[in-house]
């Protein structure tokens, strides 16, 4: 009887689940339905007591992408990036302009720093 109840708790374990041991099953990554992307939005910032302007909009469907954006610069010209993605293959196409004439501040130099004399010792005799 021992003899049999030691084959069969042999056979059990033989039979039995080792999860720890075994790897997982493999099981493929999940796939997801690739949408194109589609989107339109607009933004603005305009404050004279700060003097800041800009903008900019932009329109996508799938790959083929289009849009402008506007900076004021510090020489008071605008300037004005218009752009486009036809597809996947060709690439980034911009167009730049600027408005305005720019306006400078008139150069001042700067006044030159002091500078002491030129040290000239005397020359001193002993007797």
């Amino acid at each position: 009887m021992k003899t049999f109840i030691t084959l069969l708790a042999l056979v059990a374990i033989a039979l039995a689940d080792n999860a720890p041991y075994r790897p997982a099953p493999y099981s493929p990554a999940p796939t997801y339905k690739e949408e194109p992307a589609a989107y339109q939005y607009q933004y603005a910032v305009a404050d004279d007591y700060a003097g800041v302007n800009f903008a900019q909009n932009e329109a996508r469907d799938g790959y083929a992408t289009n849009g402008e954006y506007r900076v004021a610069l510090p020489d008071g010209r605008t300037q004005i990036v218009t752009y486009n993605v036809a597809d996947a293959y060709s690439g980034y196409v911009a167009d730049v302009r600027y408005e305005g004439e720019p306006k400078y501040e008139s150069y001042k130099p700067a006044p030159a720093p002091y500078k002491p004399a030129p040290y000239k010792p005397t020359p001193s005799y002993s007797a």
